[in-house]
């Protein structure tokens, strides 16, 4: 049994990995990094969604050096106003905890304000 299950992953992992909005995916990772004030944040699985409304990307990450990306669990999230550049950032999250513009609470709101700064900056 877990030979087939070591198989399946085999199989599916890279056509699980294809990139769907390059330019989302990227952007949402910079928004990572800025929220965790760290360029050594390793990515593993990324899925982006440039069809949906808002459009957005999910994706594994590790803030341990050295961690395979199959054994990244904590997933962090964007959500943006359009796929085009320059993007907007909608909302994000982290694991179970989302940030936005309309969140009722005060730190929350505060990070998401910070992180949608860190971006504009960015992409001027």
């Amino acid at each position: 049994m877990r030979k087939h299950l070591v198989l399946f992953g085999i199989i599916l992992f890279p056509t699980a990995g294809f990139a769907q909005s390059p330019d989302l995916e990227a952007t949402c990772q910079s928004v990572a990094k800025g929220f965790f004030m760290s360029d050594q944040i390793s990515i593993g699985m990324v899925q982006s969604f440039p069809e949906l409304k808002p459009p957005g990307v999910r994706m594994t990450y590790s803030t341990r050096p050295g961690t395979a990306p199959g054994e990244m669990t904590d997933t962090f999230e964007c959500e943006f106003d359009k796929v085009e550049k320059p993007h907007q950032l909608v909302r994000f999250c982290v694991s179970s905890t989302c940030y936005s513009s309309s969140e009722d609470d005060a730190d929350r709101k505060r990070r998401f304000e910070e992180a949608r700064i860190l971006l504009e900056r960015a992409e001027k």
